[in-house]
């Protein structure tokens, strides 16, 4: 059964065998696999109402003493079906692991390990008759099953030998004879016939006296508590499961890793796109930027000549207003296109310093760049120095 897309209808599809239904399905699909009433064994206990916690232990010591098998061979579970302050009722069901693993084979072959183990019979009881006891008969495979449900649990269950009306009326009263036997009132309210085996409507309500109900199949069967999983199963699930959320976790991550190197190609490419455009854009713009150079070139070629700030009587005139006294002489002075130097001399080295500070601070001499090394002091000590300024 799948969930149809769009509503929440199921769209069923009847499979005759397991191996039909294996391929149908994968590992991250919500698999319960539902056990026929032949390949395991319900039992009704009553106990006495215990501590919580020390009951699933008394129950699993008094399957051990009902089982011909040892524990470590099978798999059982209970659920509770009635309780009071003295008295407790279960249903406890057995299966045997290596039953269960020939039953279970096509999916293990491939790695499918069901979510949850449980008996058919226990979902039809709890989807149909939740409440009270009940009769449950359908057919499993070849063979009729009778299952008596109390409160949606699977208390006794028997598989009748053919599902003809004569092989019937011998095996039912027989089948209530020993549900009897383990305190089970067998007037049951509730007679429920799979719609498959209409035919036999008339002869059960003959042999049980009570009004029988038509069921189908159930769309889908309602969830119960009942697991069978053997630990092993268990374990090697959560592995499973723990390997599928790494794998798409790598998934993801490789999604991501192609989708950064797809955009690192696509940032590459319009890289090496935009490089040609602005190769092009420079080859067609070449000659107006190389007549703009040259223009430039020349400009600063004729500048000296033509700016009045390179002029050499006003560079000296501003060189003459900054002498502090006349105590500062000019010895020389040479200028290039570009670059001037002053060499002079003071009768002290404080005012070749201070003749300096001047010289940068003129406005009329911002164009340059003034460096002067530490005066050299003479005999007489006065002190020479050279003064060098260099276009900014």
């Amino acid at each position: 059964m799948r969930v149809r897309d769009g509503d929440s209808s199921w769209n069923v599809r009847l499979l005759r065998t397991l191996d039909e239904a294996a391929p149908l399905v994968s590992a991250q699909d919500d698999v319960v696999l539902s056990l026929p009433v032949a390949a395991v064994l319900a039992q009704r206990f009553r106990l006495p109402t215990v501590d919580p916690t020390e009951f699933p232990e008394m129950v699993r010591i008094q399957i051990e003493k009902a089982l011909p098998f040892s524990a470590e061979e099978v798999t059982s579970d209970f659920e509770l079906i009635e309780q009071n302050e003295t008295e407790s009722v279960i249903s406890a069901v057995v299966v045997r692991n290596e039953r269960l693993a020939e039953i279970a084979a096509p999916l293990l072959d491939k790695g499918i390990i069901p979510r949850q183990v449980t008996v058919y019979a226990a979902q039809r009881a709890t989807t149909h008759a939740p409440e009270g006891r009940a009769l449950l008969i359908y057919p499993e495979g070849e063979a009729l099953v009778s299952a008596v449900s109390e409160n949606g649990k699977v208390s006794f269950a028997r598989t009748l030998d053919g599902i003809a009306p004569e092989q019937l009326k011998m095996e039912l009263p027989q089948l209530a004879m020993s549900a009897e036997l383990q305190g089970i009132n067998c007037s049951f309210p509730n007679v429920l016939l799979d719609e498959s085996c209409y035919e036999l409507r008339d002869t059960v309500q003959g042999i049980l006296a009570s009004p029988t109900e038509l069921v189908g199949i159930e769309t889908p069967p309602a969830s119960v508590k009942l697991n069978l999983l053997p630990d092993s199963w268990r374990q090697r699930r959560v592995q499973l499961v723990k390997r599928g959320e790494w794998q798409k976790r790598l998934v993801l991550a490789g999604g991501a890793y192609a989708a950064l190197f797809l955009l690192f190609l696509l940032y590459l490419g319009y890289t090496r796109f935009a490089i040609a455009r602005l190769d092009r854009l420079i080859a067609r713009e070449a000659p107006q930027t190389q007549f703009i150079r040259e223009t430039e070139a020349k400009w600063k070629a004729l500048a000296p000549a033509i700016d009045s700030r390179y002029y050499p009587v006003e560079i000296l005139l501003h060189l003459y207003e900054g002498l502090p006294s006349a105590d500062v002489r000019i010895t020389a002075y040479n200028q290039s296109a570009r670059q001037i130097s002053i060499d002079g001399e003071a009768n002290a080295a404080a005012l070749a310093y201070q003749f300096a500070e001047k010289v940068k601070k003129n406005p009329g001499l911002q164009i340059f760049r003034f460096d002067m090394g530490s005066p050299r002091i003479l005999s007489n000590n006065h002190a020479q120095f050279r003064l060098e300024g260099k276009p900014r």
